[in-house]
C-alpha cells in the first residue's frame, strides 16, 4: 500500500512538471486554480494535505485530469 507521503510526494511533482509544461508560475496557477499562491507551493513540496476540491481546481488550471496528477 502506497503512504499518505508517497501520495502527496506523487501529485506534488506532477503538478509542478505539468505548471512547468505550460511555464507558468506558482502565482499564476493559483490565479487559474483561485487558490493562494503559497498554497500551490505547499502542494508541490508535499507540505500540504489537498482536497479532492482544491484537486479539481488545479486539474482545470493545469488542463489535465486528476488521474494524470496522480500517476506515478
Amino acid at each position: 500500500m502506497i503512504s499518505k507521503h508517497e501520495i502527496l510526494n506523487i501529485f506534488g511533482e506532477n503538478v509542478r512538471k505539468f505548471r512547468r509544461l505550460l511555464d507558468i508560475s506558482q502565482e499564476e496557477l493559483a490565479h487559474r486554480a483561485d487558490l493562494h499562491r503559497t498554497y500551490i507551493g505547499m502542494i508541490e513540496r508535499a507540505e500540504k494535505n489537498i482536497t479532492l476540491i482544491n484537486m479539481e481546481k488545479i486539474a482545470s488550471a493545469l488542463e489535465v485530469k486528476i488521474e494524470d496528477l496522480l500517476k506515478n
